[in-house]
């Protein structure tokens, strides 16, 4: 019999999701997402995703920080030589500028949790913006996404 601990007056409960209650899908070739909490006035979206061997995003400004923890396999940015392994931990500063790759010599996927304050600006070759990633899309293709695969609706921190 497991005996639960007791609660504090006052202090706010934690929340807790498992891996099966929020689903990966497919956000595009080569990259599977999980969207784990959203806060839409704050700007803030954390999720882990999954990057197949080979796997190039689109160049990118972020306008806010991120926070970022590799899991397993491996990538890095173009733009830098560090390459993010398996416990790796990397800090983006509001203002970077990277275009995010993982190796097509990769034997696995790459696995990597990021919270991400603001958005990513996706920039074409002239630098210019092309699309804007952030809380509200991801959060609205994610939800798209899952329907699409006929998951139930995720509940995903935040909404």
């Amino acid at each position: 019999m497991t005996t639960m601990p007791p609660t504090v007056a006052g202090l706010p409960h934690v929340i807790h999701r498992s891996e099966t209650e929020l689903p990966f899908v497919n956000f595009m070739d080569g990259l599977a997402v999980q969207l784990l909490q959203v806060d839409i006035e704050a700007g803030l979206w954390v999720v882990r995703a999954r990057f197949a061997p080979g796997l190039t995003l689109p160049r990118h400004k972020h306008t806010g920080e991120v926070f970022a923890l590799t899991f397993s396999g491996s990538w890095k940015y173009l733009e830098y030589p560090e390459i993010n392994t398996a416990g790796s931990y990397l800090f983006e500063p509001s203002g970077s500028i990277h275009t995010l790759h993982a190796p097509a010599t990769n034997t696995e996927a790459t696995e990597a949790w990021f919270a991400i304050r603001g958005a990513n600006l996706n920039l074409n070759e002239a630098g210019e913006v092309e699309s804007v990633w952030d809380a509200g899309f991801i959060l609205d293709t994610y939800l798209a996404l899952c329907k699409e695969a006929g998951h139930p609706a995720p509940n995903v921190i935040g909404i």
